[in-house]
């Protein structure tokens, strides 16, 4: 989750909670974007960003594998290891890349992805 103001966001409904496997992601079209939407069971967290993993620009990131380091929630790359704050979007293993991480909140049973404004669809 992300810590930007959510005043100029537009929320839109991604998918139904049961569509995300527990301790693991789904990918999601906003427009031409691709989001990696995660369910981190053991945290009770959602987190959503980009799926292009920057290090070799391929969508992976929804197959990543989930964990913490330093108690901070990450996402590894399934191809290149290189992991990801699910806050931050930093990259905990390199300092060369860094992804774009989304607010993401819980309504009944629908989970909705926050995008900035002005962001095509």
């Amino acid at each position: 989750m992300d810590n930007k103001n959510t005043e100029n966001l537009t929320w839109f409904a991604a998918c139904k909670v049961s569509d995300v496997p527990p301790n693991g992601g789904v990918c999601v079209k906003y427009g031409n974007e691709q989001i990696a939407l995660f369910y981190f069971t053991r945290r009770n967290e959602w987190y959503a960003t980009q799926n292009l993993c920057p290090h070799r620009q391929q969508m992976a990131l929804s197959r990543g594998m989930l964990g913490s380091e330093n108690g901070e929630p990450k996402i590894a790359c399934p191809f290149h290891k290189k992991t990801f704050s699910l806050i931050s979007g930093e990259c905990l293993n390199a300092e060369e890349c860094s992804i774009k991480t989304y607010p993401v909140k819980v309504e009944g049973d629908k989970i909705y992805i926050g995008i900035e404004q002005g962001v095509a669809a």
